[in-house]
């Protein structure tokens, strides 16, 4: 493998080209016109324009990708995450044109792409599911008598996709039908498919996820977990690693479970595996996500992996190198993602110009990066920025490094996550390790960040004026 294409853009886009590099692995960057002097581009070997500046015309374009890679005799494509990492037909072109997609096989693709034929391929090994109806479904009436058979809460959950998109919480049967149809057309806008699933609503849940590692030798690896509770509409903001209430004997049990998962689909390279977890530790399969994940750096800095490179040997053909007895966790690591949004105002899109644009540095401190101070924040993406990742040798001093990483951010000229980040850590739910997916919902509101904001201004605006007081004596002592 001489040559490797990314299909995909910013920080992801980064990461994978710097290990490309590291391995003598030559690379190609791909970018819509929005995209022309983004640093990814500047970053990578060879860089080629695929379009204009929506992602449908550019990014998702997979024939017009697969023909630069051929037309540049690149080996292989490394999807990243998002736009068409899980895309079955994207990958079955690129190997049906002899170039290697870095990521599993279609046929996996398929299967854990739609939630019920996921829930179909685990039966036979036995894992936990949330109790729930085994088919997509969009007749309301029929869909009104399983949840009241099921019984509410329920939870109305899109077929066909994830993201939080076409999913809807149901107290109670008065209020099914409205959600029920909220849930479909939203299922309809975001993936062109309507259908749904119905299963239990579990009350206190987290959201733990297991990372594997599967070679085409037969072996597979779990990677321990990512806690990724915090969250806001349905969507992860915060992710840690490891969780801090799972035991040795839990940790195990919900491993060798996701590497079942990956066995019933035949799995290659690197996929993660979702898991509900009860108030009483009850574990539930969720979904499978098969590519890399957007938190991928904390199970990298506990377990001393690259992941990327992982997965680039494993599409070579290799078998993986590290056996499962050799993989200890060591120290924590803490992730906050870096969004271009306003947490003071429901966390909407915050489009702008990076006024300024300087990153934290220091030991233990990592940051995953996609822009430069004097860009624009396109409107046609995610808008994720960067991914701020403190590691310690525990959690205290994780999040003791990741506040202050926070506060060394600086970023002008649009509003970041980077508040509700610094507002989470600071939190006591948070540091004592006793939240669920329903921390934003219990402790955050737009007041609390802005109240709490105001006290630090006037708190650094008080030392800003003593120090200046201070000042004005030195300058004011006679000369000797």
């Amino acid at each position: 493998m001489k040559k490797i294409l990314v299909g995909n853009r910013g920080e992801i886009a980064i990461r994978v080209m710097k290990t490309a590099q590291k391995m003598g692995i030559k690379t190609v960057a791909v970018y819509s016109t929005a995209d022309r002097n983004a640093p990814h581009v500047k970053f990578a070997d060879e860089a080629v324009w695929i379009g204009e500046a929506p992602s449908s015309q550019s990014y998702l374009l997979g024939s017009k990708i697969i023909e630069v890679a051929k037309s540049l005799n690149v080996d292989a494509i490394h999807p990243g995450y998002g736009f068409l990492s899980e895309n079955a037909d994207f990958a079955e072109e690129a190997e049906k044109n002899n170039i290697i997609f870095i990521g599993p096989k279609s046929k996996a693709i398929k299967i854990m792409g739609s939630k019920l034929a996921a829930k179909d391929a685990v039966k036979a090994y036995n894992i936990p599911m949330v109790p729930g109806i085994d088919e997509a479904i969009t007749d309301i009436e029929k869909a009104k008598q399983a949840a009241t058979t099921i019984g509410f809460p329920i939870l109305i959950k899109a077929s066909a996709g994830g993201g939080g998109k076409g999913m809807r919480v149901v107290e109670s049967e008065a209020d099914f039908e409205s959600q029920m149809n909220r849930a479909i057309s939203e299922a309809v806008a975001a993936f062109g498919d309507g259908s749904v699933f119905i299963e239990k609503y579990v009350a206190s849940p987290r959201h733990i996820e297991i990372q594997v590692m599967a070679d085409s030798h037969g072996n597979i690896l779990y990677l321990f977990e990512r806690e990724c509770s915090i969250q806001r509409r349905h969507q992860k903001v915060v992710e840690e690693a490891p969780s801090a209430v799972l035991t040795p004997e839990l940790r195990k049990k919900m491993g060798e479970a996701a590497v079942l998962v990956a066995k019933s689909c035949d799995y290659l390279g690197a996929g993660t595996v979702e898991f509900l977890l009860d108030e009483n530790n009850n574990f539930y399969f969720l979904e499978m996500n098969t590519r890399l994940q957007v938190e991928h750096p904390v199970t990298e800095l506990i377990t001393g992996t690259d992941l990327v490179e992982l997965q680039i040997r494993v599409a070579r053909g290799e078998a993986l190198s590290i056996k499962q007895e050799d993989l200890k966790i060591k120290g924590h690591a803490l992730e906050l993602r870096v969004y271009a949004e306003d947490p003071m105002n429901d966390f909407l899109p915050s489009v702008g110009h990076l006024d300024v644009y300087q990153l934290p540095i220091g030991e233990g401190i990592r940051v995953d990066n996609g822009f430069e101070q004097g860009m624009d924040i396109p409107i046609y993406y995610d808008p994720m920025l960067a991914k701020l990742i403190t590691y310690g040798q525990t959690r205290e001093e994780a999040i003791q490094l990741m506040i202050k990483a926070i506060e060394n951010y600086q970023v002008e000229g649009v509003y970041t996550t980077l508040p509700f980040g610094k507002f989470v850590f600071e939190h006591e739910a948070f540091r004592s390790g006793k939240f669920d997916t329903h921390f934003v919902k219990k402790y955050y509101n737009a007041d609390v960040l802005k109240n709490q904001m105001a006290q630090e201004a006037e708190i650094a605006a008080l030392v800003a004026l003593k120090q200046y007081f201070e000042d004005q004596k030195i300058v004011r002592l006679p000369i000797q």
